[in-house]
Parts: structure tokens; C-alpha cells; sequence
């Protein structure tokens, strides 16, 4: 018995063209119309096992580095004097710096640019081959600055390169993006759970659904696999198991987690200050934007050489320094772990501003290693009751710091514990983190401070890029002047035969003066009408007196709105916010008449034709398309002589 194959339907041209390898393999898939499970599958182990592989070559590039500049090159010229040390991240920073002049396209982007111009820009294969080489170079020569971005990023454009390769939508783009990122830290930190978290919570946000988790899900696992194969599947950190001794710790990790929500504000702010002075953003430093893109990265590397002649454990990733902090069995002095406090957040901003590549995890939790070990030093000398070693509140403080300094509480609790294993610890990491984020959060949202835009792994990716063209749209441009208006006195059972021969989710309730008194939805109807059917024994609920019941007594009186003049940004996240199809445009004198409605597909709508409108200039000699949106209507006929006029703005004139 065989089994026939569903007819393709898929409308073909009536004479064949010269198509390219992408066309080709978008009409193979259209044709083929595989389910959505096997797409999930298929794209998985394509993003997760070029990811893999891609990874260890890439931890391999920085490993034969590091062996070239530290053990070759290092051994060769040391006779000259120890000073030469200082001449190895300084060669590290000429070579990013030749890089970046002769590849500067590939430098520009980030993973926000990337997104926004998906149709217009294709990915070049080139570019992440190029940031690869780029952050293996300075990584390998000592930048102080960590693997995990560049890990992230080389995922995002294997999902990138896909997505256009397949010309698929702008939401299965974001969301092979987002695949790509947790494949990529999945890999790069031998953390599988951790890529997951990372993908949903700090990529895709709160725009995620279950197709997308899996897709996500299975791209990590199969990254991590490949990783493991290769590289070991040992954690990163071979620690003691650490708990709490006493119950009065509880208030000890609270206080550090509002020491990490410090020094995350001052990592951030340092890393701001820096990227503004290196771009002539800071008027004591406009000569640092003046230099050439070239020579940028070499004085990145000068200041971390001439550091390391000092303090070599500002070197590189610095993991084996953390891994001495952990372990507890060497004692670093408290000066010493407050100077590699100081030292390594500057570094980290200069290194970052000055053009070298690389990413903020790494010395995010180098940081949080030297504060949590100061902190639990100080501890151990002042307070008479037994606690946990200070290599314990160590741990804790990388995932406090890293959590609030990246925006990733989650992301950041899974990370360690899947570097460390060990669930001991887990609640105080989560207390600490808990506070440190909280802290961070009202600190920004009482004096408005910044948050830190990561390049290398993009921040709610969705609404950066739908809502940037929208911030100086006003509501007026896209308010449609159709809406279907019912009277108040105009029982349930007709509203809702009226809703559906219209074919409308959402009606307004109006009075005999056209005045707004409540919202309908289907929903609504549907609620109240299935009710007594459930419950047909209730007294309270009679059909009878349901169906007859008037609008003006069961429409929803609180009706959120919006004005004309407002931009459309703020309207958008203010249904986002409730999971509203439609807002009524109100006047600001008289929030009870109604201009015009706003509809959520109007306003994705109004962003592609702003967007293509931009584009468009830069091609045409003069714009053919108005200045001025278009407003947007909806033509429906009333199915009831009860019903009231719709209002059309084609009638108006």
C-alpha cells in the first residue's frame, strides 16, 4: 500500500527564468511543503551543527594565538627585557586594527542593523569568518574581554545566513536568529540550558512561542553535543561543594547582592564612557574620535599590556584566574583582588571601545569573582560566627554582577550553575541576583539611567526594530475612520450577529449621541452566551435575560484609548500590554468622542511602508510616495437597520 503525496500548492510561473541557489532552494521547499515539525528538526540541526563546529574552531584559533604570542613570540623576544609583555596585546591591537580597515563593512553591524536591513542587505559568508578571526586574535593576545559574544554572534549569523538563504518571514528570521544565539552560547560555554534561557529572555523577549522553543531548544542541544564531543564535557569550573553554614548568611548574600548592583552600574557606565570617548562623544577625548578606525584597537592594546607588566591576570578571558578565586587554596590579598577589580573594569570598556572584539560575560563574572571574594574576606575577619569560605560568595557574586549588568537574571543563574554543578549554592546565587537586578531596575527606571546596548547579542530584537520607525509617527496617520458602531440599548444576541455577518472582532458601544460608553469583543459575547449553557441551573444567569441583556450593561466601561497627536510607539505597547486587536481615538476635550479607531494591523502595516519609504529615497531621484502615511479604513455594512452608521472618511469627502 502506498501513500500519496499531498498535492503542492504552489502556483508556478508560466515561463521559466534564471533564478539564483536561494530562489532555487525556496521553490524546492514550497514544493516539497514539509510539515512544521520536520522544518523544526531540519533547521535545528543545521543552526546547532554549524554552530558546533564552527565554535571549536574558533576555540581552537584563540588557543593557537595564545600559543604563538605567549609561548613563540614571548619566548623569542623576552631576552630583551620583561617589559616585553607589554608588546604582545599592543601586535594583537594592529592586527584588529589592519582588519577592521581593510574588512571596515564587516565591522559596522551589529545584530540589531542586521535584522532591520534582512531584505536589503544580505549577510556576506565573509563577515562572520572575518569577526571570528578578529575576536580569536584578540583574545588570543591578551584583550581582556571574553569569548561569549563573538560565540553568540558566529550563531546568530549561521541563523542569519539561513533565514536568507531560505527568504523566509521576518518573524521565522528573528526567530532563526534567535536559534543561532543559543546554539552559540550553548557551545560556547559548554551550557546547554543556559543558551535556551539566554535566547528567550534576552533575544526574542517576550515574543516566543512554543514552535520557537523547541526550534530553540534542539539548535542548543545539538551545538552543545558537537561542543562536548570535541572539547570534553567536564564543567568549566572544578569546584568544592559549597553551602550555606548559617542562617544569618541569608542577610549576607543580600548585602552582596546590593554591592554586585553597584559595580554592575559603574561596568556599564564605564563601558558607555568608554565607546563615547573612543567615538569623540566626550569633549576632554573628541581627539580619540578623530584617530583612524586602524589605530583605535592598538591603544586598547597598549593599556592592557602596559597593565599586565603589573597585573598579568587582566590578560585574556581570565578563567583560570577566576578558577584560583573559586577554588579558595591560593590567597589573593585584598588589595591585590580590589586592584583586579578596578583594572579589569576599565580594561573591559577600553578594550570594547577601542575596536577589540569580544564579549561582556567573561569579565562580568571576573569581576563578581573579585568583589564576592572581597566581600567574603572582610566577612570571615569581622564577623564571630562560622560561615561559608569566601570562594562561595565569589561564585555568587559572578552570577549577581553578570545577571544585572546584562539584563539576564535567569540566564545568568543557569550559566553558573551549569559551569559550577553545584545546586548547593543555587538558592543564595538566586537571592543575590534577585536583589542585584531589583536594585539596578529602580536605580534606572528614578533617574533614568542607561542601559548597556550588547552588539554581540542584541536586546528584545522585535520591539527595537518594529517600534524604531514608529517613534515619530503620530497616531493620526494611521487612525482608520470605519469602525463598527453599536447602540447601547442593542441586546447581546444581536450584537452578535451583527459582529459576525461583519466579520468584526471588536465593536464600539455608543449612545443615542454617538458618544463612547464601552468596548464589545466576539470574546465577550462568546463568554456571556456559553455561561448559562454551562450553568443552566443558575438563577443568576437565565438565557433569556442574557440574550436580551443590553450593550451599555455588559460592555467594558473602562476603555483604554489613545489621542491623534500620540506617537504611534506608545499606542502599540499599550495594547501589547492587554492583547487589544483595537483602541478607539478619542478627543482630548471629550474622551467620549471618537475620532477614529487604531488597529494593531494598521500599525504593522504603517511600519513596513515607513521603512520601504526609506528605502525607497535612496534609489529614486524624487520620493513617490507621500510624505504624509496614508490613513487606513475598513468598509463594512451594517447586517442590522439597528445598527448605527459607520463612519468612513471616503464619505466624508
Amino acid at each position: 500500500m502506498t501513500t500519496a503525496l499531498p498535492e503542492s500548492k504552489v502556483l508556478l510561473p508560466p515561463t521559466p527564468k534564471p533564478v539564483s541557489l536561494s530562489d532555487r532552494l525556496t521553490s524546492f521547499l514550497n514544493r516539497l511543503q514539509p510539515s512544521p515539525e520536520v522544518l523544526v528538526l531540519i533547521s535545528a540541526l543545521f543552526i546547532g551543527g554549524s554552530t558546533g563546529l564552527a565554535l571549536i574552531l574558533f576555540h581552537h584559533l584563540i588557543a593557537l594565538f595564545q600559543t604563538l604570542a605567549f609561548n613563540e613570540l614571548l619566548d623569542y623576544i623576552s631576552p630583551w627585557g620583561a617589559w616585553m609583555v607589554a608588546f604582545i596585546p599592543i601586535l594583537g591591537g594592529c592586527l584588529v586594527g589592519l582588519m577592521r580597515w581593510q574588512f571596515s563593512e564587516f565591522f559596522g553591524q551589529g545584530l540589531l542593523a542586521l535584522l532591520s536591513d534582512t531584505r536589503v542587505q544580505p549577510l556576506s559568508p565573509l563577515r562572520p569568518a572575518i569577526e571570528m578571526l578578529a575576536a580569536a586574535v584578540s583574545l588570543g593576545t591578551g584583550a581582556s574581554l571574553g569569548p561569549e559574544g563573538p560565540s553568540v554572534e558566529i550563531g546568530a549569523n549561521v541563523g542569519i545566513i539561513l533565514g536568507q538563504v531560505f527568504q523566509v518571514s521576518k518573524e521565522r528570521y528573528r526567530l532563526l536568529l534567535g536559534a543561532g544565539a543559543a546554539a552559540g552560547l550553548a557551545a560556547g560555554f559548554n551550557a546547554p540550558i543556559a543558551g535556551v534561557f539566554f535566547a528567550l529572555e534576552v533575544v526574542l523577549g517576550t515574543t516566543f512561542t512554543t514552535p520557537a522553543a523547541s526550534l530553540i531548544l534542539l539548535s542548543a542541544v545539538v551545538s552543545a553535543v558537537i561542543a562536548r564531543i570535541y572539547m570534553g564535557a567536564r564543567p568549566a569550573f572544578d569546584l568544592p561543594p559549597y553551602q550555606v553554614l548559617s542562617n544569618w548568611e541569608w542577610l549576607l548574600y543580600l548585602g552582596l547582592g546590593l554591592l554586585a548592583s553597584l559595580v554592575s552600574m559603574l561596568f556599564v557606565w564605564g563601558i558607555q564612557f568608554f565607546q563615547a570617548s573612543f567615538q569623540g562623544k566626550v569633549p576632554a577625548l573628541v581627539w580619540l574620535g578623530k584617530l583612524p578606525g586602524a589605530i583605535k584597537p592598538v591603544i586598547g592594546g597598549a593599556c592592557v599590556g602596559l597593565v599586565a607588566l603589573q597585573f598579568s591576570q587582566v590578560l585574556g578571558v581570565g578563567y583560570g584566574t577566576i578558577e584560583v578565586i573559586l577554588q579558595g587554596k591560593e590567597f589573593y590579598s585584598l588589595p591585590l583582588l580590589c586592584l583586579l577589580l578596578l583594572f579589569k573594569l576599565l580594561l573591559t570598556g577600553i578594550c570594547l571601545g577601542s575596536g577589540l572584539v569580544g564579549g561582556i560575560f567573561a569579565p562580568a563574572m571576573f569581576l563578581g569573582a573579585c568583589l564576592g571574594a572581597i566581600y567574603g574576606n572582610i566577612l570571615t575577619l569581622v564577623l564571630p560566627v562560622e560561615i561559608a569560605p569566601a570562594a562561595a560568595y565569589a561564585m555568587v557574586g559572578m552570577a549577581a554582577v553578570l545577571a544585572s549588568s546584562a539584563k539576564a537574571p535567569l540566564t545568568a543563574i543557569i550559566l553558573l550553575f551549569e559551569l559550577t554543578q553545584n545546586y548547593l549554592i543555587i538558592l543564595p546565587l538566586m537571592t543575590a541576583v534577585g536583589v542585584s537586578v531589583w536594585i539596578v531596575e529602580r536605580l534606572k527606571s528614578s533617574q533614568s539611567l542607561p542601559d548597556l546596548k550588547l552588539q554581540q547579542m542584541g536586546v528584545n530584537l522585535e520591539k527595537q526594530e518594529e517600534q524604531e520607525p514608529l517613534e515619530h509617527l503620530p497616531t493620526a496617520l494611521v487612525m482608520g475612520h470605519s469602525y463598527l458602531g453599536l447602540p447601547a440599548s442593542m441586546s447581546l444576541l444581536e450584537a452578535g450577529r451583527v459582529m459576525c455577518q461583519n466579520k468584526c472582532h471588536t465593536a464600539l458601544v455608543l449612545d443615542e449621541m454617538q458618544q463612547l460608553v464601552g468596548i464589545i469583543s466576539l470574546a465577550d459575547i462568546k463568554r456571556r452566551l456559553v455561561l448559562p449553557i454551562k450553568e443552566p441551573s443558575a438563577e443568576s444567569h437565565p438565557i433569556d435575560r442574557v440574550i436580551e441583556q443590553p450593550l451599555g450593561d455588559i460592555c467594558i466601561e473602562e476603555v483604554l484609548y489613545a489621542h491623534e497627536d500620540e506617537p504611534v510607539n506608545e499606542v502599540l505597547v499599550r495594547m501589547e500590554a492587554r492583547g487589544l486587536y483595537l483602541l478607539p481615538v478619542v478627543e482630548r476635550d471629550n474622551l467620549r468622542k471618537v475620532l477614529g479607531v487604531v488597529e494593531r494591523h494598521q500599525i504593522g502595516l504603517a511600519s513596513d511602508l515607513a521603512e520601504t519609504q526609506k528605502v525607497l529615497r535612496d534609489y529614486l531621484p524624487e520620493p513617490v510616495i507621500s510624505d504624509e502615511l496614508p490613513t487606513f479604513s475598513r468598509q463594512l455594512e451594517a447586517a442590522s437597520a439597528s445598527a448605527l452608521p459607520i463612519t468612513s472618511s471616503d464619505e466624508s469627502h
